[in-house]
């Protein structure tokens, strides 16, 4: 996780509405493990109270995300 001025700034998006999908530069999208039981997830659109709805599995094929356990299971 980064401070929030410096995801703007490497995204290109502002806070609330970070993306990504659409960012400036090719950033590594990290998603849980758990999320790929999920038929679908939400995800940023780009703009703040944006979201767009899409499998999991899409989500890693498209940005080529890496999955893990990154949620604190408490």
């Amino acid at each position: 996780m980064v401070k929030p001025e410096d995801a703007e700034r490497l995204t290109g998006f502002i806070r609330g509405g970070i993306s990504p999908f659409g960012q400036k530069r090719k950033n590594i999208t990290i998603l849980d493990q758990d999320a790929m039981q999920l038929p679908e997830i939400l995800v940023s659109g780009g703009r703040r109270g944006f979201s767009v709805g899409v499998n999991p599995n899409d989500l890693v094929k498209s940005l080529n995300a890496l999955v893990g356990a990154i949620a604190d299971p408490e």
